[in-house]
């Protein structure tokens, strides 16, 4: 199935990955309606492309008590909204052999922004897009990363996330796929690109420069998404899924229909270890 959705809600697009898929969006007639914490931006954004091409909320993704009062606003003004890409999020080097560098404020925020607060959306958003599933196809999709495949030694907060993330979003859709059949779950695995999310990083002076060309990611991105791909993967992630992430979700596979069949024998059972 090819890419059927026509209006986009795009969580965290004032910049990099965001912004340069939401654009992509617009230019393939895709209505986007861009959030982020930058209002300048977003509005750049609709001034850009037009008010009959785009919208923008400004939302915090972090601020995880306002994100069900903003999923019942934005979808109340937006009826027609048949899919949600979550792209947020923030990166931080720790080095654990130095425990007194690592600061645990930064680790608990980038839990909260990497994976919390994705939970948080897929809980608000879910009941929408369940009833709008029952007459159009509708989608949510996540910004993962080939970091949660295969971790990098020196952000190993981020990559414990995505790591969360990614197993979440295997369960999550092997629990819809029967009774929303139209609901869809994307999983995007970006390899490093070239955007702000690195600038940070003290041991690349190259910051930004680091990783794929940003409008390169977003010709492949793209073009994957346009196949119907439900894992599009690229880079580092495309040479995990060849050589043991496939056969990694085929067990995993085996073990929810396991799951189903005797579900007595469940060994995710609580108290099961």
């Amino acid at each position: 199935m090819a890419f059927p959705y026509k209006k986009i809600l795009v969580i965290g697009a004032t910049s990099g990955i965001g912004e340069a898929l939401s654009a992509r969006f617009v230019e393939n007639g895709i209505f986007v309606i861009v959030t982020g914490r930058r209002k300048e931006r977003l509005d750049s954004f609709v001034e850009k492309h037009g008010k009959d091409k785009a919208a923008a909320e400004v939302f915090d993704i972090a601020q995880l008590d306002k994100i069900p009062h903003f999923a019942r606003e934005v979808t109340a003004a937006h009826p027609d909204i048949d899919a949600v890409l979550v792209n947020a999020g923030m990166q931080r080097g720790f080095d654990f052999s130095k425990p007194e560098t690592v600061d645990l404020a930064d680790v608990d925020m980038e839990v909260k922004t990497n994976y919390s607060a994705y939970l948080h959306i897929t809980h608000a958003f879910l009941p929408f897009l369940q009833n709008a599933s029952k007459s159009r196809d509708v989608a949510l999709m996540y910004m993962s990363s080939g970091l949660a495949l295969l971790p990098m030694i020196h952000i190993p907060g981020y990559c414990a996330t995505k790591a969360a993330l990614h197993h979440f979003i295997l369960v999550l859709r092997e629990q819809l796929k029967g009774p929303f059949p139209r609901l869809k779950i994307i999983e995007i695995f970006p390899p490093a690109v070239q955007t702000e999310l690195h600038d940070w990083f003290p041991d690349l002076e190259v910051g930004r420069g680091w990783g794929m060309p940003l409008d390169q990611f977003t010709d492949i991105a793209w073009s994957k998404l346009s196949y119907g791909e439900e894992q599009p993967n690229i880079g580092l992630a495309e040479m995990a899924f060849n050589r043991f992430e496939s056969a990694r979700q085929a067990a995993f596979q085996q073990l929810a229909e396991k799951s189903r069949s005797e579900p007595g024998k469940d060994s995710s059972q609580p108290g099961s270890s």
